[in-house]
């Protein structure tokens, strides 16, 4: 059965391996919903925070070839519970908007802030979960959205502390 699962890719800093990566995912007919790369905190180490829409059969396969490339420490599949995440979103209203008060009680009520205001428009963020993100846009389309834009996934698992201590290792370990 298909269902939602966040992969995680922890690679070395190479030109091309986005591409490597998800093409693996392409020749299995496996879409990519969501990809967030950034550098852990590990300098020269980075990863990969992927969301699929998957079985978990045909992702241990994906997996396992992602790992055969040289440039991959570790590539784990994770259910949904095995991850703290969220995702960002920010929405452009109308300034007009804001003459009525009743946006910025909006905005208070769904843990939301204005970044940024100008003569024509404003910019809220918030942050949570995808259809928390896509149910505040209905509750700002009264008010004038103009525009719309969400992040991928941001994830923390819950259990990767070992393999953490793994990658902290191959720091201390000098380039030959």
């Amino acid at each position: 059965m298909q269902k939602e699962y966040t992969v995680t890719v922890y690679t070395e800093d190479r030109i091309g391996i986005t591409n490597r990566i998800t093409i693996i995912f392409t020749r299995r007919g496996i879409n990519i919903t969501s990809l967030t790369t950034a550098e852990t905190e590990i300098p020269g180490v980075y990863k990969f925070i992927i969301t699929v829409m998957s079985t978990r059969e045909k992702l241990d396969k994906v997996v396992g070839q992602i790992e055969r490339l040289i440039e991959i420490h570790r590539a784990f599949v994770h259910e949904e519970e095995e991850v703290v995440y969220q995702e960002l979103a920010l929405y452009k209203i109308s300034t007009r908007s804001l003459d009525t008060g009743d946006i910025e009680r909006l905005i208070r009520e769904n843990q939301a802030r204005i970044l940024t205001i100008t003569a024509d428009y404003f910019v809220i963020e918030k942050t949570g979960h995808q259809q928390e993100l896509t149910d505040f846009i209905k509750k700002l389309e009264p008010y004038g959205l103009i525009e719309y834009s969400k992040s991928g996934r941001v994830a923390i698992v819950k259990w990767s502390r070992r393999f953490h201590e793994h990658l902290k290792e191959l720091q201390a370990v000098p380039e030959s």
